[in-house]
Formats: C-alpha cells, structure tokens, sequence
C-alpha cells in the first residue's frame, strides 16, 4: 500500500472510535494474520451482476475486505450484502449513491459493475477521490468517454485495471508468447469470430410499472429519459444503445483484444469496412445488431470480426476463438483451450512447426484481480492499462457506429479522435448527458 496509507493506519489506531474514521471497516481487519496496513479495503458499485464475481474473486484472496457496496436496487443490494456475510463473514455498508461511498477514506480500491453507460462518471470521480480502479469492460459507452477515462487515470495517477481478464489467462497469453517468439513467423492475418443464442436479445415485453425499491431515474443517470421496460433493465440491457453495444461490445471487445495484443505495437485501427444488420429470425427486443463482418486494417496485419447471434456454431467447431494466421502454422485459441496447426514444408517434407493441444484452461478472473491487487501494492501498471481497454473499445465501437450511421466505410484519426469521411459518425463519439449529470472534462 501507499507510504501515506499506511502512516494514515498507524497513526489512527491509537485515536478515538468516536470519530467514525473506522466506522465500516468490518472487525475481523484487527484480528486478522495480514495486519491493517498490508489489507486493502475494497467496496463494490454495482453489484446485481458481473461485478459482484469480480467481488467474490477479490474476497478469495487473503487480506482483503469488502467494506461498502452500492446500488440503486435496494432488493439487489441487501441480497448481495447478505451474500457477503454469509459466505466471507464480511458485513458491507450498503449505499444508494456511489458519491457517498466514494467519501469513505477507508477504501483503498473500488469495482465499478455498473451498466456500460456508468463507467466513465464513476471512475472519474472514484480516481478524484484518490480510489484505485478495477472497472469492467469495455471500458465505456462511447469513444469520447474512454479517452476521458485514460486523462483521469494519468492525471490523478490512479491503479486502474479494465476487465478484459483473457490477458491474464494462460490459453490466450502463452499464444502470444509464441508469437512474440516467431513459433508461427511473421503474422498475416487474425481472424475472430463470436456465436451466441443471447445476442439476438430478449422476447419483448411491454413498458411496465417500476419494480419497488429501485432508484430508476439514477439507474438511468446521464442517458435520455425512457418509460421502465425489463428487457432494458437488469440482465439484458446491453442490447440497447443508451447502456452498451450488444454483443459486438460484450464478447467482441474480449475477443479483439487479443488480436491487437497480437500487435508488435498495439494501435486504433485506421480504416474499418463494416456490415451490421439483424437477419434473424427470432422476433427479439433489441437495438444493437445481431450480425456483423468486420475488417480492420492496421500497419501490421488485417483483423475481421464475424459475428452470427443466435447460432452457437463457429468455425474450428468453437462458438467462438481467435485464429493467429502465421507463416509456419495458426494458433487457435479460447479461453479454456489452444491448439497449433503447422504449415507443411515440401521441401522438408515435414510440418514447419509441432503440432499442440491444449485443453486445460479456463477462465483468469481470478489471476486478473490478483494482478490488480499486487499492483495497488506495488504502483506498478495492471496487465490492462486504461489506453489498452480503449484500443479494445474502438475496435467494437467503431463497427457498431458503422451500423448505425449506415456507412460502411469509416476512417479514423486516432490523433484527432474524429472520423475524417462522417460527419454523421462523428456525432457519435461523444454522448450528450442528461442534466444534472456533466460529461468530465480534461
């Protein structure tokens, strides 16, 4: 932990209780083997859904305490609560607003797991507030907000780790060691695909009354006003506009990522040639598109992206994977497995490289949070910086703006940060905030 950190414990051990220094700090951090200075004290925004897995793998690792939790949901928040004491003997403060919990000088380091729309306005204020961060991918709703969230990190030099755990895990990252290694040669092409039944969206549902003890108009915070629906709500609003970016930005900012980590220097892409319709069948609700080819083009090598929602089908007989084309042989890889299919050599008459099969991986959650946890120890950078989540983002938010704008062909200045053949597309780099809400400025 921090030098001032520290001191800030010590020094507030022997002052009074009366105070309410440590007024949320659970009882076990005074008896526990790892003394208070080396614990880190973590809270939670966010908690109906994903982040609160991101929470149980930092309650698994020893010396750290879940002090506060936060959400709109009051039914969300005390069963969450509950769960915390119940499996880790850990009694959270709950909140209702992250800005008062970001108040609490306990906390060392915040998960936002939030909706998409979220992300920018809470990490810039948890950075504000001297908290490090672990905020869940893709880093933002729109191409303005993560360039906002880089400035934050940098300037309040805050530990920030973005959720695109796959780095962390050993089926993708052993391929690119090998690839760094020129096993395959030089690099031609990355193909990734991404198959799922969900990403088509939900069976429609009528707008409805509000569920009790939800806070809908802070749920909805900065995006437009819109009547209560539950297929926009909790579980499934990801397959609207205002909140995320359907599959493309769920699975596919995963996935995208490990093809420009494949990159000798990871960069924007600077041309993207895009289709995105929706051509299933099923009738689903849902805005963002369930069908996607997707060609990107970079200084090293072309990425495509292809996506079929509602199939679960893809090509290696996986639903989904990456595929690293290199001159002696192809990687394949997903997140529990990885296999090398080498080229032939006539000449030699012999394959170019050994053939492998892995099969015994699975998911890094676990080894992501450890990273982020070592280095809010140490201050050292996370395995996904701020600027790599944002790399990744351009890369499912550009071909969704595509999409959107109806123009397949969009050229991007990374520099610049405009599109500089739409205007209409540029329209859509930086989201416009319902007032009280103010976009942060850098």
């Amino acid at each position: 932990m921090e030098t001032n950190r520290r001191k800030f414990l010590e020094k507030s051990i022997t002052a009074s209780l009366g105070v309410g220094l440590f007024s949320i700090l659970p009882s076990k951090v005074w008896s526990a083997p790892i003394s208070p200075s080396d614990q880190i004290n973590v809270a939670l925004i966010g908690c109906n859904g994903h982040g609160f897995g991101i929470l149980r793998h930092h309650l698994n690792i020893p010396g750290v305490n879940c002090v506060a939790i936060c959400d709109v949901d009051e039914n969300a928040l005390n069963r969450r609560i509950k769960e915390v004491q119940d499996s880790f003997g850990q009694n959270p403060t709950p909140f209702r607003d992250f800005r008062k919990l970001l108040e609490e000088k306990e906390i060392d380091a915040v998960i936002i797991g939030t909706p998409d729309h979220w992300h920018c306005l809470i990490m810039v204020a948890a950075c504000a507030a001297g908290k490090d961060v672990y905020v869940e991918k893709p880093l933002a709703n729109t191409i303005g907000e993560c360039k906002i969230m880089v400035q934050a990190a940098d300037y309040y030099k805050r530990v920030v780790q973005v959720g695109q755990q796959q780095r962390s895990g050993y089926t993708f990252s052993e391929p690119i060691r090998m690839i760094r290694n020129g096993d395959i040669g030089k690099i031609r092409k990355v193909n990734i695909w991404g198959n799922f039944n969900y990403g088509t969206g939900s069976i429609p549902a009528a707008d409805g009354a509000l569920p009790a003890g939800v806070d809908y108009d802070f749920w909805l915070g900065p995006t437009a006003l819109r009547p209560f629906n539950p297929n926009r709500f909790h579980g499934s609003w990801r397959h609207f506009w205002n909140y995320g970016g359907g599959l493309m930005s769920d699975w596919g900012v995963h996935l995208l990522d490990m093809g420009i980590w494949a990159m000798e220097n990871p960069t924007a892409p600077t041309k993207v040639l895009t289709y995105a319709g929706n051509l299933s069948t099923d009738i689903r609700q849902r805005e963002t598109f369930d069908t996607m080819t997707v060609t990107y083009s970079n200084e090293e090598f072309p990425i495509t992206w292809d996506m079929v929602a509602g199939t679960q089908l893809g090509p290696y007989e996986k639903p989904y994977g990456v595929a690293f084309i290199g001159e002696k042989g192809t990687i394949v890889a997903d997140r529990k497995s990885f296999q090398v299919f080498p080229e032939w050599d006539p000449e030699a008459k012999a394959p170019k490289i050994e053939a492998i099969n892995f099969t015994e991986g699975g998911e890094s959650h676990n080894l992501h949070v450890k990273n982020f946890l070592d280095c809010v120890k140490s201050r050292e950078t996370t395995i996904c910086p701020p600027e790599t989540g944002r790399i990744a983002a351009l890369y499912a938010h550009i071909p969704n703006i595509a999409g959107r704008v109806n123009e397949p062909v969009l050229e991007w200045d990374d520099a610049r940060q405009t599109f500089t053949n739409s205007k209409k597309a540029n329209e859509f780099i930086t989201p416009t905030y319902r007032s009280p809400w103010v976009l942060p400025k850098f």
